[in-house]
C-alpha cells in the first residue's frame, strides 16, 4: 500500500504523524511540500526539523516525480495547499477516480468567521466544484477541528464519510512519578499561555485573571510564551498593575522550550476563539500533565478535553474562562486528576502513532472493498455535526 500525503509544508506538528506512517510503510510513504514556509514561522524555529527526512518531496523542485506520485500511489489525503497555480486538487481527484484510485483531504474550517457566508452563490459553486460532486465518490474528508463537519454539511458535502483528525505534535511519554516531579512546588499555581500575541488569541485574559486571582489572595505565577503584535501593550499592563513578579515573559519562544515550561507548570489556559482552527497547544499541555481551561469555539477543545474529566471547557465569555480557572486555583487535588487525565488522554489516544495505525487501517479497508469503517473513538471516528 502507497500513501502519499501532500500539503503547504511539514511541520512539528505533522512530522510525528508522518513519521508514525513511515515507519510502517518505509518507501511507500511520502510527504509532498508544496511551497517554502514562510519565514516568520521559520523564525519561530518550525523548520528546524525538516531537513534530512527521507520521505518529504518537493513539488516545486522534482515536480514530474510527485505528480506521479500523486496519480500513482493507492491513496492520496490532500492537506492545505495555497498555490492552487501549481497544483489543482481538484483535477488530480478526478483523474484518480478515472483510474479507480480513492482519496482523502483534510481540512479546517470553511467557514470559521461565521456560517452565513455559506449563502453566498459564488461560494456554494466554489465549494460544489471542490467538495459537493464527490458525495458518493470514494473520497473522505478528515476534520481537523470539531467545526468542520458542521461547516460541510452545510454545503451537503461528504455525508456520512467524514472523520475525527487533527494535528499530532510528538507525544512524549512518562511515569506517573516523573512528571510530577517536573512540575513547580513553590505552593502556587503555575499557569502557562502559548501563542502569538494577537488579537484572536486573547492574551490579555491571562492579565485579566490574574488580576482577580491576585485580589482575592491566590498565589500563583503566569508563564507566557509567544510574541507578537500585542506584547507590549500586554507587559505594559502587568507593570501596571504592579504584578511583574507574577510573570514570566519568553518571547518567541522554540517548540522544545515551550513544552519545558508546560512541563513545569500545573495548569494551560487556551484562550483561542473561533478563528483558531485546531490549537496543536492543547495536546501539547495535555501530554505535558496540565490541567487546560479551553475556549469551546477552538477547533482542538471539543475533540480532545471532556469536560469535568480530562480539563475544563469554558463557554467564550471571558467570565465563564474566568470561573473555571478559580475552580482551579482553589482545588489543587482536582488540578493534579485533571492534568493525569489529560496525560492518559494524549499518551493512550490522541498521539501520532494512535492516528497513524487508524488512517493505516482505515485505508487499507478503503482499498480491500471501498468501505469507509471509522474508529469507535479517537482519531478516525465519526465526526459530529455540531452547531
Amino acid at each position: 500500500m502507497t500513501i502519499t500525503f501532500v500539503s503547504n509544508y511539514i511541520n512539528h506538528h505533522q512530522i510525528p504523524f508522518s513519521d508514525a506512517c513511515h515507519a510502517v510503510l518505509g518507501e511507500n510513504y511520502h510527504f509532498i511540500q508544496t511551497e517554502p514556509m514562510e519565514e516568520e514561522r521559520v523564525a519561530m524555529g518550525w523548520g528546524a526539523e525538516v531537513n534530512g527526512i527521507p520521505y518529504v518531496k518537493y513539488l516545486y523542485e522534482e515536480e514530474e516525480y510527485c505528480r506521479r506520485l500523486l496519480a500513482e500511489s493507492d491513496v492520496v489525503i490532500f492537506g492545505w495547499i495555497q498555490r492552487e497555480d501549481l497544483l489543482d486538487v481538484t483535477a488530480v481527484i478526478e483523474e484518480r477516480l478515472r483510474n479507480g484510485k480513492p482519496s482523502l483531504r483534510v481540512s479546517e474550517r470553511l467557514y470559521r468567521e461565521g456560517q452565513w457566508k455559506a449563502v453566498s452563490p459564488r461560494g456554494l459553486v466554489r465549494k460544489y466544484k471542490d467538495h459537493t460532486r464527490f458525495r458518493k465518490e470514494p473520497v473522505g474528508l478528515l476534520c481537523a477541528g470539531a467545526y468542520v463537519a458542521s461547516d460541510f454539511h452545510l454545503v451537503r458535502a461528504y455525508p456520512g464519510k467524514m472523520f475525527r483528525f487533527g494535528y499530532f505534535p510528538e507525544t512524549k511519554h512518562y511515569t506517573r512519578a516523573e512528571l510530577e516531579g517536573k512540575k513547580e512546588k513553590d505552593g502556587k499555581l503555575h499557569m502557562v499561555w502559548a501563542g502569538r500575541f494577537m488579537p484572536l488569541k486573547h492574551p490579555e485574559y491571562a492579565v485579566r485573571i490574574g488580576e482577580e486571582l491576585r485580589k482575592e489572595g491566590y498565589g500563583f505565577h503566569i508563564h507566557m510564551a509567544g510574541s507578537g503584535e500585542l506584547e507590549e501593550e500586554i507587559k505594559s499592563r502587568v507593570k501596571e498593575t504592579g504584578m511583574e513578579e507574577d510573570f514570566t515573559f519568553y518571547g518567541y519562544t522554540e517548540p522544545a522550550k515551550v513544552r519545558e515550561i508546560m512541563e513545569r507548570c500545573q495548569v494551560h489556559l487556551f484562550t483561542s476563539n473561533h478563528l483558531e482552527g485546531w490549537g496543536a497547544v492543547v495536546n501539547e499541555a495535555m501530554n505535558s500533565g496540565c490541567a487546560v481551561v479551553g475556549n469551546v469555539a477552538a477547533g482542538a477543545v471539543p475533540y480532545l478535553i471532556r469536560h469535568g474529566e480530562n480539563g475544563l471547557i469554558y463557554r467564550k465569555s471571558y467570565e465563564d474562562f474566568a470561573a473555571q480557572v478559580k475552580r482551579l486555583a482553589a482545588d489543587g487535588e482536582t488540578v493534579r486528576r485533571l492534568g493525569r487525565e489529560a496525560y492518559r488522554t494524549i499518551a493512550d489516544e490522541w498521539n501520532a502513532e494512535h492516528a497513524a495505525e487508524e488512517l493505516l487501517r482505515f485505508c487499507r479497508q478503503l482499498l480491500e472493498d471501498g468501505r469507509m469503517i471509522p474508529a469507535a473513538e479517537g482519531p478516525l471516528s465519526p465526526a459530529p455535526v455540531r452547531v
